[in-house]
């Protein structure tokens, strides 16, 4: 899988300063971190990816390098892409990770897979 691993990293780092309980998982063509067992971030190529609270989607796709995430066609209902080129500070990003961090405890988790 190929992801940007310096965004990764960068990702990894405001996380671990603000939440203990974080697990990766690879998905989506890259790799997902999960807050309190819930997707909350992820880097997808050369992406940041997010989930965000729906209700403020239509405001933050105004942001720059923001857009929609669009799976197979289907858009993906409180999920954004960041560029790259548009989380070159720690200031940045940890705005938009903060947008993420601030929905997780909203977000529904994902039906665990019956074994």
């Amino acid at each position: 899988m190929a992801y940007d691993e310096n965004l990764a990293d960068r990702v990894r780092e405001i996380l671990a300063d603000s939440h203990q309980q974080v697990e990766e998982k690879k998905m989506f063509s890259g790799i997902c971190f999960m807050v309190n067992e819930k997707m909350c971030a992820g880097v997808q190529k050369e992406r940041l990816m997010l989930r965000i609270n729906p209700e403020i989607m239509e405001t933050v796709l105004e942001e720059e390098g923001c857009v929609p995430m669009d799976m197979n066609g289907r858009v993906m209902k409180a999920f954004v892409l960041v560029d790259t080129a548009a989380v070159t500070t720690k200031k940045k990003l940890a705005f938009w990770i903060k947008l993420a961090l601030d929905y997780n405890p909203l977000a529904k988790a994902a039906k665990k897979k019956k074994k």
